[in-house]
């Protein structure tokens, strides 16, 4: 027979492993979408070449990060998210540049 702290531990430890399975799940889907987002990036990218446009355009970026911001529903979640749009605004951003080096002349249809 298992002794209450026992059973308690095996309950915490079933449920520490329902809410990884979870983050498991919702990183799957977070790399599908960042990778789409990437795509989507590489498109801007070809047309702003194609335009005339600078990869760098601060008003966008503070207008994508201001569009996210307003979903966070505390400041420490606020605040969180904040940091990691800007990671990924940047390494967005140093995507767009590193794909406009590698395909000169290659635009999207």
């Amino acid at each position: 027979m298992m002794s209450d702290s026992t059973s308690n531990h095996t309950s915490h430890r079933q449920e520490l492993d329902t809410w990884r399975k979870k983050i498991d799940a919702i990183d799957q889907q977070l790399s599908s979408l960042l990778s789409e987002r990437l795509q989507c990036a590489q498109n801007i990218s070809a047309l702003k070449s194609q335009i005339g446009e600078q990869v760098l355009q601060p008003e966008r970026e503070k207008e994508v990060l201001h569009n996210v911001l307003t979903h966070a529903d505390s400041p420490q979640k606020n605040y969180t998210m904040e940091k990691i749009y800007l990671c990924i605004i940047e390494e967005t951003r140093l995507y767009q540049h590193e794909w406009k080096k590698s395909h000169p002349g290659i635009h999207t249809s």
